[in-house]
């Protein structure tokens, strides 16, 4: 009788569990519903007169490239309907609005990840808001662990393509309902980062003189909080990946989803370990370090790249 007992409380837990995913999933298709999102970019548009055309998603420690925008305004994410908040050092919490290099942008100082406890809908919320506000263009950095052995910490890489180990095991941001209003049912993910950026960006690291410490690669997520183990790291090089972070990727997806042209650009802040005699440790503190040191390239690099935007004849 005392199995029995046990063995129905085990099921009531586990039904218990399957109702709280549920509702989850629920609340999660909710938040990312073109009814919410338009609630929120109807209230933004009424607090400003300004019409981005580009965004730029400011990774850990990098935003201070929002600092340097002209005519800003400023709105904290806490104030901002349905807006999740940022709870990760190096990420302040606020959407700032403004001119860089002429051009009129929106930068998200600080994003929202999966390790936070949010849902992937919740992380990617804003991407719609965007969207719906009329951004055309979304520039998305990172800090990341370098996984390619000729990577050196500081250097700057461009996202050719990614693999999210995240996304393999079933967490798409594009489950559930799908609303055609934001995107077809199945988007291609073959070209997510457009070779025209891309483009514009390498002629940017030319003429600033940046080519010594620019690379191009794979990027790839992992849901963090925990840094990768050794063993992880090996696996993922032998994936093809270049380097690693714990954001970024569901961001790109839902972008692409509403047609969105993607720049991404990870910031190496560390080199991943890969040997079991090594005495260094990833830290959150190297990472924001790093970030503080190459934050002066990185703005650079973005404000000559949103001038080429302006120039261009045919508009991106």
């Amino acid at each position: 009788m005392a199995y029995a007992e046990e063995d129905r409380t085990l099921i009531l837990q586990s039904l218990f569990f399957e109702w709280v995913d549920s509702l989850t999933d629920l609340f999660s298709f909710r938040r990312n519903s073109y009814e919410m999102c338009k609630e929120t970019a109807d209230w933004l548009r009424a607090h400003t007169a300004q019409c981005p055309k580009t965004a730029i998603i400011c990774g850990s420690g990098l935003g201070g490239l929002a600092e340097v925008l002209d005519n800003k305004t400023v709105f904290l994410y806490e104030d901002i309907p349905h807006f999740p908040q940022s709870t990760v050092a190096g990420h302040l919490g606020r959407l700032v609005f403004g001119e860089l290099n002429g051009q009129p942008c929106v930068c998200m100082q600080g994003r929202f990840h999966y390790y936070e406890g949010y849902s992937v809908g919740m992380v990617t919320f804003p991407i719609r808001v965007l969207f719906l506000l009329g951004v055309e263009v979304l520039i998305v950095t990172n800090a990341a662990g370098g996984l390619n052995p000729s990577f050196q910490v500081g250097d700057i890489m461009f996202i050719r393509d990614h693999i999210s180990m995240f996304g393999l095991g079933g967490q798409n941001p594009l489950r559930g309902p799908n609303d055609e209003r934001f995107g077809v049912r199945f988007p291609c993910m073959s070209d997510a980062y457009e070779q025209d950026l891309l483009s514009l960006a390498m002629e940017s690291v030319q003429e600033l003189g940046f080519v010594s410490f620019t690379r191009e690669g794979v990027y790839c997520q992992l849901a963090g909080p925990s840094y990768e183990t050794i063993a992880e790291c090996r696996v993922l090089q032998a994936l093809g990946a270049d380097a690693v972070g714990m954001s970024t990727i569901p961001e790109v997806i839902v972008a692409r989803h509403c047609g969105l042209r993607i720049l991404g650009i990870s910031l190496i802040t560390n080199k991943v370990m890969m040997s079991y005699n090594s005495q260094e440790k990833a830290s959150h503190e190297e990472v924001l370090r790093i970030s503080v040191v190459r934050a002066e390239a990185l703005q650079k690099l973005v404000t000559c790249l949103l001038g080429k935007l302006g120039e261009s004849t045919n508009p991106l």
